[in-house]
């Protein structure tokens, strides 16, 4: 389609400007180990904020069989159990990071912030609820969260976490985790346009509100910062049911939708160019650019190597169709049911990946495969460093 050549063409935007080679050999200050994370972002990062948001979206992940896998019991998260902020956190040797809005309505002390709060809303977007309304998109309550918003949630609370010391060592022992979030703001024209057409004039604007943000948190005080990139979302199965087509050479090896990759790769490219922008600006930080895309195409591109089988594409919690899932029966609904072990796939609703899949990303984000720089490896704790290697050790 002319969009692929379209965007082809921009892709080989050259990725990496001169100044690239040297901000990998700068030396950024950050310390041995965290004492808190913050993490703003959408459904892949939420935590429980979703609890105190209505009306519920869908697919509704209050409800079950949300949470089975780990928590036994519905908590907020998108997905059968635990997600990449919960292994980090683990890896860390913190607790799960508990969401801002349980604080703010008092379902949890005030004391408790100090080991992070999380602000990341499901369905969240970085732009804001009037750039979508002002085009004429219907958008979810959920969009009342965006990244500015949770920023603003953030600095809010500022006097509570440093009311006891200066917030230059709260937050530059901490470690800041700028998304994964711009998913949701691609997905609504996706998803509502009249005629077939990706945005991709709102890429820049995406990524500028991103950047906005990390340089807000840095001149407050943030030192060590993980800004994750969108996943291939071509690989959806909801997107790939909703953009199903019969002709062949629109798919990859794998299966996956090659244009609808190719898009948040552009993304994921304009995100990079930034990130080595800022790395110039403020050669003191440690920006971590966490490869979510190229993490999870390896499962995809791989699936048997890392125990998914031929489930690669299919939904584990769904209703029927080519990949298990229809819009108008999905997890969560009435008569729904989740497959019988959720750890042999990739999706879990449709949207979402499971835990076995978000622990295998977590794993590449751990061993540097696939952080640029590498991620600081000094603080795992042992036990969770054996579990990691105990699990990868029986799929190899």
């Amino acid at each position: 389609m002319a969009f692929s050549s379209q965007l082809w063409s921009l892709q080989r935007i050259c990725l990496f400007v001169v100044v690239f080679p040297l901000v990998l050999f700068l030396a950024p200050v950050s310390a041995d180990c965290y004492s808190s994370i913050f993490s703003f972002g959408d459904s892949l990062t939420d935590t429980g904020n979703l609890y105190f948001i209505s009306p519920p979206q869908s697919p509704n992940c209050l409800l079950p069989p949300y949470g089975q896998t780990h928590f036994q019991h519905p908590n907020g998260r998108c997905s059968d159990g635990r997600l990449v902020l919960d292994f980090l956190s683990e890896s860390l040797g913190l607790p799960y990071v508990k969401p801002y809005l349980a604080f703010k309505n008092g379902a949890v002390e005030l004391g408790n912030i100090q080991q992070g709060v999380n602000f990341a809303v499901a369905g969240a977007t970085a732009l804001s609820r009037s750039f979508f309304e002002d085009k004429g998109f219907t958008v979810e309550v959920t969009t009342n969260f965006s990244l500015r918003v949770q920023l603003d949630w953030f600095k809010e609370l500022l006097p509570s976490l440093c009311n006891s010391s200066s917030c230059e060592k709260v937050l530059g022992s901490s470690l800041f985790i700028v998304g994964e979030i711009g998913g949701n703001d691609y997905g609504y024209p996706l998803s509502q346009a009249n005629e077939f057409e990706v945005p991709v004039t709102y890429i820049p604007q995406v990524i500028s509100v991103i950047t906005s943000a990390i340089m807000e948190l840095i001149d407050l005080g943030a030192v060590t910062l993980i800004v994750p990139g969108i996943l291939p979302l071509g690989c959806n199965p909801a997107y790939l049911t909703g953009f199903a087509t019969t002709d062949e050479e629109e798919y990859d090896r794998a299966g996956c939708l090659k244009w609808l990759n190719m898009f948040h790769e552009h993304h994921n490219d304009l995100l990079q160019i930034e990130l080595n922008q800022l790395r110039v600006l403020y050669p003191l930080t440690n920006i971590i650019y966490a490869d979510f895309f190229n993490a999870a195409l390896q499962i995809y591109k791989s699936p048997e190597n890392f125990g998914f089988g031929g489930n690669a594409l299919k939904v584990c919690c769904g209703g029927g169709g080519p990949y298990n899932y229809n819009d108008t029966a999905v997890c969560g609904n009435s008569g729904v049911i989740a497959c019988d072990d959720p750890s042999q796939y990739v999706s879990w609703d449709g949207y979402h990946l499971t835990e076995a899949a978000y622990r295998w990303i977590t794993k590449g984000l751990l061993d540097g495969s696939y952080t640029t720089p590498k991620f600081n490896l000094l603080c795992r704790t042992s036990e969770t460093s054996e579990d990691f290697n105990n699990y990868a050790m029986k799929w190899q």
